[in-house]
């Protein structure tokens, strides 16, 4: 379970760290009149674009993490499905010999 943890650990802030570095660079951009920054909008634009563009950037270079993360993810889940399968088995048996052990009774009474 730690290799889950770890997996989706290093991934976020792969993805954390080049969103801020995205940032860093849009508002050194905005600060030397690369970017226009007009009031409250051109600053929410200068994260629309950081935004959009660490996603790019984090498609293209966190590919192998996020196949990791996902694939932990995936057994995770397979592992949840077989567990519940088991239970819901065992489940079924109790209430069958419940129901068989009635109908013996109603049957002999």
């Amino acid at each position: 379970m730690s290799s889950k943890i770890n997996a989706t650990l290093r991934y976020t802030s792969l993805r954390a760290s080049i969103f801020l570095a995205c940032l860093l660079v849009a508002l050194l951009l905005a600060h030397f009149g690369v970017i226009p920054v007009v009031g409250d909008l051109g600053l929410i634009l200068v994260f629309a674009l950081a935004m959009v563009a660490s996603s790019a950037i984090s498609y293209v270079v966190l590919n192998k993490q996020r196949d990791e993360m996902s694939a932990q993810i995936a057994n995770r889940i397979e592992n949840r499905k077989v567990r519940t399968a088991v239970r819901d088995a065992a489940e079924d048996e109790a209430d069958d010999a419940a129901r068989a052990a009635a109908a013996r009774q109603a049957q002999a009474g």
